[in-house]
């Protein structure tokens, strides 16, 4: 009888490091304003959710960085969405806009990413 047993190979495994975490941020679209929050953190993925709390649809815009216009929506009147992206350092925006003429326009939210966030690499409870 011939038994014969491999584990692998001799190629090197790339070990690469994780993507940090990703964060969740929140906002809300108010008269006149869209806040989100925080307004200031590392560079890696983020999800953005924005609840609409006026009476109109808008939709919701994130830009600047090598984002050229990330968008979602309309977003209804009392309900949500959802914008998932990996942002480099540098400023962005956050803006809401709709079809029908506003009587007022709504302010953005500006997000300041810095650094890169830490790598996940060292998180045991990870999949």
């Amino acid at each position: 009888m011939l038994v014969v047993l491999g584990c692998g190979s001799d190629d090197d495994f790339a070990n690469d490091p994780r993507p940090p975490l990703p964060i969740e941020l929140t906002g809300v679209i108010q008269s006149g304003k869209l806040t989100v929050s925080p307004t200031k953190f590392g560079a890696g993925p983020v999800l953005i959710t924005i609840s609409n709390q006026t009476d109109d649809p808008h939709t919701v815009t994130l830009s600047g960085g090598a984002i050229k216009g990330a968008r979602v929506g309309p977003v209804e009147p009392a309900n949500t969405a959802s914008i998932q992206r990996t942002l480099e350092p540098g400023d962005y925006e956050v803006s809401a806009g709709g079809e029908a003429a506003v009587e007022r326009e709504i302010k953005p939210a500006t997000l300041a990413v810095g650094a890169e966030r830490e790598s996940s690499s060292g998180d045991l409870s990870l999949p």
